[in-house]
């Protein structure tokens, strides 16, 4: 693209909020958007409309984009000041919490002071594989996947994590992949948080 203008007006913006990208397509757009403020508010502006659109539209923009983007941004912040990047280990079925002790135990990994519903903070990025700590209050909002897997290994907490209607309950240490094609939501049952492991890949 030859301008920021051209960019947003390539529709792109509008594929990315509706979850409709390549896994190297969302990474390119999470880039421009942490390197130009006129981007992420763009986005912003489009979540916004859709969301008061969703009535009419069978698609809906996907409900943690925001608390991503700002990860995103925040995660690139942080590689500017000097922060190395790192790597952290594929999720599977033998994956432990000491696994990832690298990224909990930094004192800048913490419980936001103010959470909504969602919050996370990247600890590993490539075009291929997404890694976060992300803290869930209540609910995490149904959503769909055609192009990523997604797992999640529970830190802090307990949750209910219901694939279409088959509901499984997770407590710390458990892990779970989240199959492809399948409405899936989340629903804290503990007093506190639901701290996770979060990992998306491309399928």
């Amino acid at each position: 693209m030859n301008s920021i203008k051209e960019y947003i007006e390539s529709g792109i913006l509008e594929l990315y909020v509706l979850g409709n990208t390549t896994p190297l397509e969302t990474a390119s757009v999470e880039v421009m958007a942490s390197n130009h403020p006129e981007i992420a508010a763009e986005i912003e502006l489009i979540a916004s409309s859709l969301s008061s659109y969703a009535s009419l539209n069978s698609k809906v923009p996907d409900p943690i984009i925001k608390p991503f983007l700002m990860a995103n941004i925040d995660y690139t912040e942080r590689l500017k000041n000097g922060e190395e990047m790192s790597f952290p280990p594929s999720l599977t079925a033998q994956s432990k919490i000491a696994d990832f002790t690298e990224w909990l135990s930094r004192e800048d990994m913490v419980l936001p002071q103010k959470l909504t519903d969602v919050s996370a903070k990247i600890i590993g990025f490539t075009p291929e594989m997404i890694t976060a700590i992300v803290w869930i209050k209540e609910m995490a909002p149904q959503e769909l996947h055609d192009n990523q897997i997604e797992k999640f290994l529970i830190i802090e907490g307990t949750c209910d994590i219901i694939i279409e209607e088959e509901i499984h309950h997770l407590k710390a240490g458990d892990m779970l992949s989240i199959p492809l094609y399948k409405n899936h939501f989340v629903k804290v049952t503990s007093s506190i948080p639901c701290k996770v492991i979060l990992q998306r890949s491309a399928a």
